[in-house]
């Protein structure tokens, strides 16, 4: 099983090689991979090469270290998207083959926030409605969603069986999005979220912040989905300028 020797540094041919390993499934995933003293002796490195090896898998999300315990392999996304593209939740489940659903948490209307007055440069007296919901994919949770908008936008035939806000927005509001500015960063487990998503203790979570726009550059919609990061993968497209 060692690898063969080239003209590249010994650890990316380690990369290289489990990578193919876990491609041809000799490792499954959340299969515990063997120790580092046996892996380093079955790929005839050392075991600094493997650890650097491994420390540039687990920043690619290929495998994950749990201290004490030992190595794994990671589950692939099921869901992926380039962060670029403006898709709805409903509209990345449907992409992957699922079937999309909801479980209503809440929806409540109150008055804004000084982050909303500045978000939507609303008055501090409009009401905003905050609806949170977990977004399912085939009967299994995998999105934890807020949602705020301004009271005047939604309908007054706005109903929570309706799947995406977006087709609400544009179909009986006749607001349609046509932009959002996004942030998105990892975090770790999540004392309530977490658990509704049914993590694993070691699954971490990635928040996508969004502020819609319609046509007329008018912000109509705030959202912070909270995603299963075993679950979901997003790229961006970089151009050279």
């Amino acid at each position: 099983m060692s690898i063969k020797s080239d003209n590249r540094h010994l650890y990316l041919q380690v990369i290289d090689r489990l990578k193919q390993d876990i491609e041809r499934g000799e490792y499954k995933e959340k299969e515990k991979l063997p120790s580092e003293f046996d892996l380093a002796k079955q790929l005839g490195v050392s075991r600094a090469t493997l650890r650097e090896a491994l420390r540039i898998l687990e920043e690619e999300n290929v495998i994950i270290r749990r201290h004490g315990v030992g190595t794994f392999v990671n589950a692939k996304p099921l869901f992926t998207s380039g962060i670029e593209q403006l898709n709805s939740v409903t509209d990345m489940i449907k992409q992957a083959g699922m079937k999309p659903g909801t479980i209503f948490l809440s929806s409540s209307t109150q008055g804004p926030t000084e982050e909303d007055i500045r978000r939507f440069s609303c008055s501090a007296d409009e009401e905003m409605v905050v609806i949170e919901r977990v977004r399912t994919a085939n009967g299994k949770p995998v999105v934890y969603c807020i949602d705020k908008v301004p009271e005047r936008i939604l309908p007054d035939t706005f109903s929570h069986g309706e799947e995406s806000l977006f087709n609400i927005l544009e179909g009986e509001a006749n607001r349609r999005i046509t932009y959002a500015v996004a942030k998105i960063e990892p975090i770790g487990y999540h004392e309530r979220i977490s658990p509704i998503l049914e993590c694993d203790p070691e699954t971490a979570l990635l928040v996508l912040k969004q502020m819609h726009f319609d046509e007329m550059d008018e912000p109509i919609l705030f959202s912070v989905n909270y995603f299963k990061a075993d679950k979901f993968s997003f790229h961006v497209l970089r151009k050279r300028t």
